[in-house]
């Protein structure tokens, strides 16, 4: 009996992954930065809290809304290009198949093989073989909107109710600093995770991410301390 090899390809997360991982690290960024501003500017803890909560359901929001805008416009893009290579197919269908030939033939094979590769693909799915091969365009990595926005919402959230826990949690007199050094704690596994996750560097991801949080909560308590107001 054949053994059979089953490989494990992360290009299917490249959706969700990414949309997750922006809105976990920017919920905990963005929220613990508040958090970390409005503390340092001097104000009381349920103040504090409420900027917090506030920041959250804001942020959620945005990036749901943003990350579905943003990813529709690639889904209208991609169905655009396809109706034209459906009409292409129905209209022009040697011209699609010499298309497809040439494409064949620019990655290696002789042009009778070419030829006869992209006859039997276009005979059983011309369709998807063009949108494969010409425009790059393949069912894993689809644009998915509605995935993205779920996904960007429900991380943002996830990330950003972390620093309002320490913040909830922390002495009046320390929230600043237990915020920032448990979002700090939060956003160096986030990092490591979504290298891990990704195929890439664990320390590095971990400390890319780290030091951009560190940077906007460092500059935003540097706000509240000049000002003396809630940011």
């Amino acid at each position: 009996m054949p053994h059979i090899h089953r490989e494990s390809h992360r290009a299917g997360r490249i959706g969700w992954l990414r949309a997750a991982v922006l809105g976990a690290n920017d919920g905990t960024i963005s929220v613990a930065s508040l958090v970390v501003g409005v503390a340092a500017a001097g104000a009381p803890q349920g103040s504090i809290l409420l900027t917090g909560v506030a920041g959250l359901v804001a942020g959620a929001m945005s990036m749901a809304a943003g990350e579905y805008v943003s990813v529709q416009s690639q889904a209208d893009t991609e169905e655009a290009d396809i109706e034209t290579e459906k009409r292409e197919l129905e209209n022009e269908p040697e011209r699609e198949l010499a298309e497809l030939t040439s494409i064949y033939v620019s990655r290696g094979l002789d042009q009778p093989l070419a030829r006869l590769v992209a006859e039997r693909l276009m005979s059983r799915d011309a369709l998807g073989a063009h949108a494969r091969d010409e425009l790059g365009i393949t069912e894993t990595l689809r644009a998915r909107p509605i995935q993205a926005a779920f996904a960007s919402a429900i991380s943002f959230a996830v990330g950003a109710i972390i620093p309002i826990a320490a913040a909830l949690l922390a002495p009046s007199s320390r929230v600043a600093e237990v915020s920032s050094a448990t979002a700090l704690v939060v956003l160096v596994i986030l990092g490591g995770t979504a290298a891990y996750a990704g195929g890439a560097s664990i320390p590095k991801g971990a400390m890319r991410v780290a030091f951009w949080g560190a940077l906007a909560m460092g500059l935003t308590a540097s706000v509240g301390r000049l000002f003396g107001a809630a940011v």
